[in-house]
């Protein structure tokens, strides 16, 4: 029987895309900004078919009839409605782009096919394309000797409807993606004036298929399944880094999970290309606006002149923990620091970092790896360390989704460097964000450990929030050993004395604080439980969260993305309310908090409450135990549940109602944490002065 309070976790997704759309659809965002929120949305969208309805149809493949335990709907089913909440967002998304196109026809930047153009301009367009274009391309007519040609994911082709006197309807092709020539061309003679390479190439088809009549043509993008399964297809004969090459390889090959056209050419001609696709036909997508936005970064660069067309600029500050005159590694073991990105700079722990690479005591560095930025500090820092002889141990997750090559290459730096790097475990994602520095200092081991929410990433600390905490605290740094040391061996651990880790020791711990809070109010003493986290999908600690409502503890969730939790269902969660927080920055730190006042327990985390996380991957969760940054926690938690401009409350259907100031003064939760950050740096600099 379906539960009310539980929603499907592919909806749920949507909804929170739907909230990315909203964002380009707020009049309030400046111009540019929308335009990166459209952006972002089609992006999203093209993974969660890659990734999501790709799970879904090899689910389908395997066991049609299987149940997910939620809503108790098929996989069928589930890509069905997925399927069709999708549709409707596009439809919304065409008219969204439609509307900005306008606006960016009011800044003097007009997007334009040849519709828009007159019968003048096609000839220096028609020289353009032959002097530009033409030698580049690659046209593909399919016949009884030519086969369908693959089509790259995500890459933009011109289809096309090839009459001969003598011959029957053939297909033509030709790939419009290509490094050679730019996605946006400028009109000559038109200030301002742009057309995109696709729609300049499939105007002048009819020069690439001389003998032929163009009796249709339309724009098609293939999206294909990216959900490939690593550890099933091992390969004992390729060492473990070789192997992620070739998943990565055969990920490109895999099966289409979405067809999308610019035009709805003859219905003969769409079954064909489905027919050759091996694609139903419920997957086929016809747009009225452009089949890839990522062209609106070009067009955010022409107006970067107009600061009002953009966020005001906003820059990382120093952290008042931090005095940059005294070296990092002494200032943690005094006292534990909290930083907060993006409001804060991440430079204190590269720093710390740096110094351990060449500090004498240091013996080790051990460090789990996931997503890097393209020039990676941190890597420059654990090469440095191996070159000057520490022990550098690091564990480099080649499973990172979408970032296996990058991580491949970055593994195979760290090793020519002298560091000890290992892949991952079988079956298991390592996840976790935990670094340890142990040094001998005056006779004795000192540990410091950071635990953060985020990637070591210096690109992503400026725009996502995150928070990292570095300690000195003995009993950290031995359970951080610990974790290390069955990492090497391939192993997880199964008890820490302080640490919460995935897969062993979270779920079961998480479980244990919930009871807590439901003892405490069943007893008539309260109980509180406070959690923001990205998305909340594992059943068990949904369903303990239910019976913690239904015993009267009051449970306050910040869910940014995916929520399976329907939040004040009668009779279920009638004491949980769940907000959602879209702005400018991507919500991504995790914070768990249980009970109230002097009797609060508190955790950061890089482990969302999913099965995956808490289950499937090595996550790690650490407690503060600092009054001070418990209070800066419990401030950050409470700015946020008080946000009412970028916020929305979740409704007990599973819909979000977005909060605006009306009359109360407004608070942009962002804005708020960054005013702030502003405003502390300042002072600490008129103390100096």
């Amino acid at each position: 029987m379906k539960n009310p309070c539980y929603e499907n976790r592919e909806l749920s997704w949507l909804r929170f895309n739907e909230r990315v759309l909203e964002e380009a659809e707020d009049e309030r965002v400046p111009l540019c900004e929308r335009l990166s929120f459209l952006s972002i949305f089609q992006s999203n969208l093209d993974e969660f078919f890659m990734v999501r309805i790709g799970s879904l149809h090899d689910q389908q493949l395997l066991d049609s009839e299987a149940r997910e335990n939620k809503t108790n709907m098929t996989p069928g089913e589930q890509m069905d409605a997925a399927i069709d909440r999708a549709r409707e967002l596009c439809k919304r998304r065409d008219r969204c782009y439609a509307a900005l196109t306008e606006r960016l026809s009011e800044q003097g930047i007009n997007i334009v096919d040849f519709h828009a153009l007159s019968a003048q301009s096609e000839k220096p367009m028609k020289a353009i394309f032959r002097k530009n274009f033409q030698p580049f391309l690659s046209s593909f007519v399919v016949g009884k000797k030519q086969a369908f040609p693959f089509l790259n994911n995500k890459e933009i082709y011109a289809v096309a409807v090839l009459n001969t006197r003598t011959e029957k309807e053939r297909i033509g092709i030709v790939s419009c993606s290509s490094s050679v020539f730019p996605r946006l061309i400028a009109v000559p003679d038109r200030t301002g004036c742009f057309m995109l390479a696709e729609e300049l190439i499939l105007h002048f088809l009819p020069l690439l298929f001389p003998g032929y009549v163009v009796a249709g043509k339309t724009l098609a993008r293939v999206t294909r399944n990216a959900d490939i399964d690593a550890d099933a297809i091992y390969d004992e004969d390729l060492n473990y880094r070789d192997h992620m090459a070739e998943v990565v390889k055969r990920r490109k090959r895999l099966c289409p999970v979405r067809v999308e056209l610019s035009r709805n050419i003859d219905q003969p001609l769409t079954l064909r290309v489905c027919d050759q696709l091996k694609i139903d036909k419920k997957q086929l997508f016809f747009y009225n606006a452009p089949l890839d936005m990522s062209f609106f970064g070009a067009i955010r660069d022409q107006l970067r002149t107009n600061a009002d067309l953009f966020y005001a600029p906003r820059h990382p500050q120093n952290s008042v923990m931090v005095d940059p005159a005294r070296p990092m590694m002494d200032q943690v073991m005094e006292r534990d620091i909290l930083l907060h990105y993006p409001y804060e700079s991440i430079r204190p722990f590269l720093r710390m970092l740096n110094e351990a690479a060449r500090d004498p005591e240091v013996v080790s560095i051990r460090m789990t790896l996931y997503r890097l930025a393209s020039d990676s500090k941190v890597v420059e820092a654990l090469v440095e360390a191996a070159e000057n002889g520490k022990q550098v141990d690091v564990l480099v997750e080649l499973k990172a989704r979408f970032d296996e090559e990058n991580n491949i290459e970055w593994s195979r730096q760290l090793e020519r460097a002298g560091c000890h790097v290992i892949y991952g475990i079988e079956r298991l994602k390592v996840h976790s964000k935990l670094c340890l520095i142990t040094r001998r200092h005056a006779g004795e081991i000192q540990y410091i450990t950071q635990i953060g929410t985020g990637n070591y990433n210096e690109k992503t600390s400026r725009l996502y929030t995150d928070l990292c905490v570095i300690t000195g605290s003995r009993a950290i740094g031995e359970d951080a050993l610990a974790v290390f040391k069955a990492l090497l061996l391939g192993e997880t651990v199964d008890h820490v004395q302080h640490l919460l880790v995935a897969p062993h020791c979270l779920q079961n711990q998480l479980i244990d604080r919930i009871d807590g809070e439901i003892a405490k109010a069943q007893a008539g003493q309260g109980g509180r439980i406070r959690v923001k986290v990205n998305s909340l999908s594992d059943k068990a600690l949904m369903d303990k969260l239910v019976e913690a409502s239904q015993a009267g503890v009051q449970v306050e969730m910040i869910v940014r993305g995916i929520c399976c939790l329907r939040a004040g269902v009668p009779g279920y969660t009638d004491n949980v309310k769940i907000i959602s927080v879209v702005g400018r920055f991507l919500e991504h730190s995790r914070i768990y908090i249980f009970g109230d006042g002097q009797d609060v327990s508190m955790y950061i985390s890089s482990a969302d409450w999913m099965t995956r996380n808490t289950l499937r991957r090595v996550e790690v969760a650490c407690p503060i135990e600092d009054d001070a940054l418990k209070d800066r926690l419990l401030n950050v938690f409470d700015v946020m549940w008080r946000d009412n401009c970028s916020a929305r409350d979740q409704q007990p259907d599973g819909t979000y109602r977005r909060r605006y100031p009306g009359s109360q003064p407004a608070l942009n939760c962002q804005g708020y944490f960054y005013d702030e950050m502003y405003r502390r740096a300042s002072a600490k600099e008129e103390e100096k002065s």
